[in-house]
């Protein structure tokens, strides 16, 4: 089994909602030293069989088909195996 870890966020230049509502809260709240917020998504995918460039593939569609938007979103695959 292998297990992957996709790390998903707003590409530079897309508003990012809930990043600017935290931000401004975090400001709000004294911490003057923050300068900028994003939020996105973190998924741990666990993938029968042994990794292989061919698995890695896969998981890349899954990010482009679904987990990520490829429009206005940037995702980064890590591998534990």
């Amino acid at each position: 089994m292998a297990r992957y870890q996709i790390y998903v966020t707003y590409k530079q230049g897309i508003f990012d909602p809930a990043g600017a509502t935290a931000e401004r809260a975090l400001q709000q709240m004294e911490f003057d030293e923050v300068d900028s917020v994003r939020i996105g998504k973190y998924i741990t995918l666990e993938v029968a069989g042994e990794p292989d460039a061919a698995q890695r593939a896969r998981v890349e569609t899954m990010c482009e088909k679904l987990l990520a938007n490829p429009v206005i979103e940037d995702y980064r695959i890590e591998s534990e195996s």
